[in-house]
């Protein structure tokens, strides 16, 4: 039987500036997200739509929670066949297209992680373990576009360690 886990998380608006939503500039798109034993998350919506870019978006969110996904695979995996990873930094970027009906979708993600490894490591092997840690992502399996893995891998120097 599969095992089943629950997330619980409460989002609460905060962007009431007296007088509710009584017209589409009247309040702000801020809000909170908060779950036990957690600091808060504040959000807003994309600048684009009247939110604040302080915030973080949903759209942002999205993203950073592939990235961060496949990270910790990338991670968990190399451990488990002995490539010692030193240093990863993704600069991972999503694409999302408006509809003319004012809602959209993400057609992409890009994931670019720039990846050390320790020296006499297998790069190939580094390189493959990327394709395992996207099959294992829970959130890259839970969507429906394309999540796309430009890595690159760099061997440190035997010095290095």
């Amino acid at each position: 039987m599969a095992r089943q886990h629950i997330y619980s998380m409460t989002t609460t608006w905060t962007g009431n500036t007296g007088t509710g939503t009584s017209g589409y500039r009247n309040y702000e798109r801020s809000f909170a997200m908060n779950a036990p034993a957690k600091p808060s998350i504040l959000g807003s919506s994309d600048p684009a739509f009247r939110g604040d870019r302080t915030r973080w978006n949903p759209e942002e969110l999205l993203v950073a929670s592939l990235s961060s996904c496949h990270q910790l695979w990338y991670l968990h995996l190399c451990a488990d066949a002995g490539v010692v990873v030193l240093e990863y930094v993704d600069d991972a970027s999503g694409i999302m297209e408006e509809s003319s009906d004012g809602g959209g979708q993400f057609v992409s993600v890009t994931l670019k992680p720039k990846v050390l490894v320790a020296a006499g490591c297998d790069l190939a092997k580094a390189q493959a373990l990327h394709e395992a840690a996207h099959a294992k992502c829970f959130i890259a399996r839970s969507v429906h576009f394309p999540v796309k893995c430009a890595a690159t891998i760099t061997a440190a120097s035997a010095a290095v360690l």
